[in-house]
């Protein structure tokens, strides 16, 4: 029988599983839980998060690390989300067996190229193409610090990026990081996005406003919430919520002129959720072209109809699920779906999703193969 199990370095606590990145790690956590891996869990505290009893019933081991931020992030030639994570516990507990490690996101990947771990099996999950993201992030910032810190870490990142080398492995999120990756290094596959939701849940008939739903402390998102507000929301006559955690004063002040805009912001996921589930329209809106878009994947699981940019959902194998628009067509398709009912056809077609390759089980299955872990051969944990 084969007694391995498998090592995931996580960049943050992956409960609660609050926004994108770390709800692609937490559930599939879960998933390959549910299929008998044995997990022993790094991950890295910050930001207010503390350790959790949620994720003892899926690990067999859960190790926690402080994240070691500094005043001057602009020190040294790493990039600071990579020098931050650098615990020598975290490779002291890494070398006391032979398992292979899932490195999540550049962020964790300070041990790659150690030679304690050269004989290991090392795979990385990309979240995005880092650099790309991080200038995203550069232009949607108003902070002249925040800018300019965005853009020494994206050099950084470009630079550092040739460590996936001596991994064995990368496993991307969504096609247009496939391709990019498939263009530098080897033994790149896709492994779509893991997300909370088992079956489609979406309901027929109407619901009760339109909803824009993000982790507006991300400024891509609070661009975005603003841009709504200012050039679709305030144009039209339905009732439009904007939901998420950290929003600017701007957004703020930009909602209050509005009496068909509100503001439902720092409340708990499962109060994002029953927003996504009422509402008529899930509006979805980006000007970055990065990663997939997991918020989608709640919206079109749970929600009525779903209406994107081009920028949210190309190559994203969702697009039939979606009425995509652009700045010229927003408020047309918005008017015009709002006059009609999401029918129990509408429900039937969104739950090809069940099948698709956005199924977590077969997705860890597939993450499983890679790690040579099969469902018959790995160990039952206490799950």
């Amino acid at each position: 029988m084969n007694k391995k199990g498998l090592h995931i370095v996580a960049f943050d606590v992956p409960f609660p599983a609050n926004y994108g990145g770390v709800i692609d790690i937490f559930y599939r956590i879960k998933a390959l839980a549910r299929l008998d891996v044995k997990i022993v869990l790094h991950c890295f505290i910050y930001g207010g998060k503390e350790p959790h009893p949620e994720l003892d019933k899926y690990c067999e081991q859960v190790y926690y690390y402080k994240r070691r931020r500094f005043k001057n992030p602009f020190i040294g030639e790493l990039p600071y989300i990579v020098a931050t994570r650098n615990d020598a516990e975290l490779l002291k507990n890494l070398i006391q067996n032979d398992w292979p490690i899932f490195f999540e996101g550049l962020h964790s990947t300070y041990f790659l190229l150690h030679p304690g771990l050269e004989k290991r099996q090392k795979l990385v999950r990309m979240h995005n193409v880092e650099h790309l993201y991080y200038r995203g992030l550069e232009h949607a910032e108003s902070s002249f610090f925040k800018k300019y810190f965005y853009t020494v870490e994206a050099d950084r990142l470009e630079k550092y990026e040739s460590v996936l080398h001596a991994s064995d492995g990368i496993a991307t999120i969504s096609p247009n990081e496939t391709n990019y990756f498939k263009d530098n290094f080897r033994n790149v596959f896709y492994l779509p996005a893991f997300h909370s939701n088992d079956h489609v849940v979406s309901k027929a008939g109407r619901g009760e406003y339109a909803l824009y739903h993000g982790n507006l402390a991300v400024g891509e998102n609070n661009r975005a919430a603003i841009y709504l507000v200012e050039h679709v929301f305030s144009k039209l006559e339905i009732p439009c919520i904007i939901a998420g955690n950290n929003p600017s004063a701007a957004l703020k002040a930009a909602a209050k002129k509005y009496s068909n805009v509100k503001l439902a912001f720092n409340i708990a996921a499962q109060e994002v959720l029953r927003l996504i589930e009422h509402a008529h329209i899930n509006i979805l809106y980006t000007f970055q072209n990065t990663g997939i878009k997991l918020k989608m994947l709640n919206a079109l699981y749970r929600g009525r109809f779903c209406v994107v940019n081009d920028l949210m959902v190309v190559n994203s194998g969702l697009e039939e699920y979606c009425q995509v628009v652009d700045a010229s067509t927003v408020q047309a398709e918005m008017k015009r779906l709002w006059n009609e009912e999401f029918t129990e056809d509408d429900v039937i077609h969104r739950q090809k999703l069940d099948i698709s390759e956005f199924n977590n089980t077969v997705n860890a299955k597939k993450l499983m193969g890679k790690f040579d872990l099969s469902p018959a051969l790995v160990m039952q944990t206490k799950v």
